[in-house]
C-alpha cells in the first residue's frame, strides 16, 4: 500500500488575518515559510518522499516548494486538492462573515449549502476528493506521497479516508500539522496518524 503524507499548508497571511482565503492568493507568512523548511528537514530525517502533489494555490505551492528543496523533488499539482471556493464569501475576515445572514456559520451543515456566487458545497468537494484518492489508488504500493492542501478539503479528505460521507469531522488540523495514511482504496477505514513538526502545534485553526 501507498503511505500517505497529508500536511495542510503552513501558516498564511490569511490565517494571521484571520480571513477566509477560499481560492484567493494569499502567500505564507515569514513564520509560516520558515517553519515549512523546519518541517520538511525534519521530515526528511524520518522517512523517504518519493512524490509530492499539491494545490495549485500559492500558500500550498510554497508549502511544497520547501520540501522539493529538501526532498530534491518536483512537484505536481491537482485541482481536486484545491480549497473551497466559498463565493462571495472569500476575503471576508471570521467576524464580517458571521454577519452575513445566508452563511452557513454551523460546520457541520454544510453538506448541501452552495454559498452565493457560484460557491462550492462540501458534497462538491467530496466528489472531488474522491476522484483524486480513486487515482491514488493506481499509484506504486511501495511510494510514500506528500500531499499538500487546505483546511476544508481535510475536513473531506478524513471523511473520505475514514468512510463517513456525508458526516465529515468539525475540527481542522493545526497548520503544518501532517497526517500519516497507510492507503488502501476508497471506501476502507483508515487509521490516520497525526504527525506534529516544526512549530506545527502552535498554528492551531482560528475559528
Amino acid at each position: 500500500m501507498s503511505t500517505l503524507y497529508l500536511i495542510r499548508h503552513a501558516e498564511s497571511e490569511a490565517n494571521k488575518e484571520r480571513i477566509l482565503a477560499s481560492r484567493l492568493p494569499f502567500p505564507l507568512t515569514e513564520d509560516g515559510k520558515a517553519d515549512a523548511d523546519l518541517i520538511a528537514c525534519e521530515l526528511k530525517e524520518k522517512i523517504k518522499i518519493d512524490r509530492i502533489i499539491s494545490s495549485p494555490l500559492i500558500r500550498a505551492l510554497e508549502t511544497a516548494e520547501s520540501f522539493e528543496a529538501v526532498y530534491g523533488l518536483q512537484k505536481k499539482t491537482d485541482d481536486r486538492i484545491i480549497e473551497q471556493d466559498l463565493g462571495i464569501y472569500k476575503g471576508m475576515t471570521y467576524d464580517e462573515v458571521k454577519k452575513q445572514p445566508a452563511y452557513e456559520a454551523d460546520p457541520e451543515k454544510r453538506w448541501n449549502w452552495v454559498p452565493e456566487g457560484n460557491g462550492e458545497s462540501y458534497s462538491m468537494i467530496g466528489d472531488r476528493i474522491i476522484s483524486f484518492f480513486k487515482d491514488l489508488e493506481n499509484i506504486n504500493t511501495n511510494e510514500n506521497i506528500l500531499i499538500v492542501t487546505h483546511a476544508v478539503a481535510f475536513r473531506l479528505i478524513r471523511a473520505v479516508l475514514e468512510n463517513t460521507l456525508p458526516q465529515y469531522p468539525k475540527h481542522f488540523p493545526n497548520n503544518g500539522e501532517i497526517w500519516k495514511v497507510n492507503f488502501t482504496k476508497v471506501g476502507d477505514v483508515h487509521n490516520i496518524e497525526s504527525i506534529f513538526l516544526g512549530n506545527s502545534k502552535d498554528f492551531v485553526h482560528n475559528p
